[in-house]
């Protein structure tokens, strides 16, 4: 089976809760409001760019020119293209539109191209596949919005023609593409059926003045935050999850539980195995609707690596201390990579809370990582100790021997490689 390529949303948290995007993933935004979901297209957009990944944007609600100023600097980017719908689809063609190419003075760095006849959906896919056939590597693709597309389109069964289609193609093309949908403005047969072929269904909300997100569907991930709510809010390109709520009266057990599995790299159906509990009181203990038992909640700490009063304070008593040995330091596991190609070390104790967490890499000779240690939107920074490593950023390839730095703002390596014959030892330091 092809280990599939992981990818990062460019929202942090959001990769927390997803498990990172995958290259392949068709992901649907559910948009109540009509505009929450764009923020999260600029952040990927960014991502990509950072990672100097191609990047199409399908445009039919937005003039070129409104969605220069919604983009930003985001429109400088010379690996961007725009293709068109809007002109010649709810623009009609008028003069007023047609200006915008006439006129401009300064033209941004990334490309539009105008498709002549978006009311017809072949022109739209020959248009699409057309400019992914000059692309290299693999693609980023936003379609603004399938809302868009059903009202020049004039009904829901071309919008699903449309989507059932693009979606496997573009799955088996190696694209990560955004889709947004308006939720009130489709049916909810639709919504079943465009979520059923997706990989991934995100839904965002907005409550009494609190905007959540819900994540409804993310294929080949075991998650445990399937179909619960997380309030977030924004600023600019800001995503901020509110996560730190606790109950009333006592400490939120089920938080600190989770947010220390999430360290050790366990699912909760890992965890449960060593445990010794079912997979379900794992998650009824991190949604607070049961109370572990004395030995489960021992046993719990022992597997963390953690002491028991760990589990009830944020922070450990041991945050004053200096020295930690070697002996303490703990197995992690590396979510999405290769079984047995990496292994990982916390070098300091799980419920330590630091600004810097360092770790001990070692690749084993020969093998090949088709993504980077960790979903870590933060700069980080490696010392090689011994051996040899490869490290691919966008289409760069650098050779990294014993005693060179690595260091990373927000770039995202896509590959890690030991070609030697002996195991390559990495300090690896993610800084918060």
């Amino acid at each position: 089976m092809t280990e599939r390529l992981r990818a990062t949303s460019g929202v942090s948290q959001l990769d927390r809760l997803l498990g990172g995007l995958y290259i392949g993933d068709n992901v649907v935004w559910h948009d109540d409001a009509g505009s929450l979901a764009m923020v999260f297209c600029m952040n990927f957009m960014q991502a990509s760019q950072v990672q100097g990944k191609p990047i199409v944007y399908l445009s039919f609600d937005r003039s070129p020119k409104n969605l220069l100023d919604q983009l930003g600097a985001l429109a400088e980017n010379p690996m961007l293209t725009v293709l068109d719908c809007f002109t010649f689809g709810k623009g009609a063609g008028t003069p007023v539109f047609l200006k915008f190419y006439e006129e401009r003075k300064q033209k941004p760095s990334c490309r539009f191209i105008t498709v002549e006849k978006p009311r017809e959906p072949e022109q739209v896919i020959e248009a699409l596949y057309t400019v992914h056939a000059g692309l290299d590597g693999d693609v980023r693709l936003v379609f603004e919005s399938m809302t868009g597309m059903q009202e020049i389109w004039g009904g829901e069964e071309q919008i699903l023609n449309f989507y059932t289609h693009s979606c496997p193609r573009l799955y088996e093309l190696n694209t990560i593409a955004y889709w947004i949908m308006e939720r009130q403005a489709h049916s909810q047969r639709l919504r079943a059926q465009i979520n059923q072929i997706a990989q991934v269904a995100v839904d965002l909300s907005v409550r009494r003045g609190t905007t959540s997100l819900m994540i409804l569907k993310a294929e080949k991930r075991d998650l445990d935050t399937l179909n619960k709510p997380y309030s977030y809010w924004t600023k600019d390109l800001n995503v901020t999850f509110d996560e730190d709520r606790k109950i009333r009266g006592r400490f939120d057990l089920g938080l600190r539980l989770k947010e220390l599995r999430s360290k050790r790299g366990l699912s909760q159906t890992e965890l449960a195995k060593l445990v010794g509990v079912t997979p379900s009181t794992i998650s009824q203990v991190e949604g607070n609707t049961i109370y572990p038992s004395l030995p489960a909640l021992l046993k719990m700490a022992e597997v963390l690596s953690v002491d028991v009063s760990s589990l009830f304070q944020e922070k450990g008593d041991i945050r004053n201390r200096i020295i930690f040995p070697g002996a303490e330091a703990v197995e992690v596991k590396l979510q999405g990579l290769p079984d047995g190609a990496a292994y990982a070390k916390s070098l300091t104790p799980l419920d330590f809370e630091q600004k810097a967490e360092p770790y001990l890499l070692e690749v084993q000779p020969k093998r090949e990582i088709p993504a980077h240690f960790f979903l870590h939107k933060g700069e980080e920074m490696g010392y090689l100790l011994s051996g040899v490593l490869q490290v691919k950023l966008g289409k760069a390839v650098y050779t990294i021997r014993p005693g060179d730095v690595v260091y990373l703002t927000s770039e995202m390596p896509t590959q890690w490689k030991n070609p030697g014959p002996s195991v390559a030892r990495l300090l690896w330091v993610k800084i918060r």
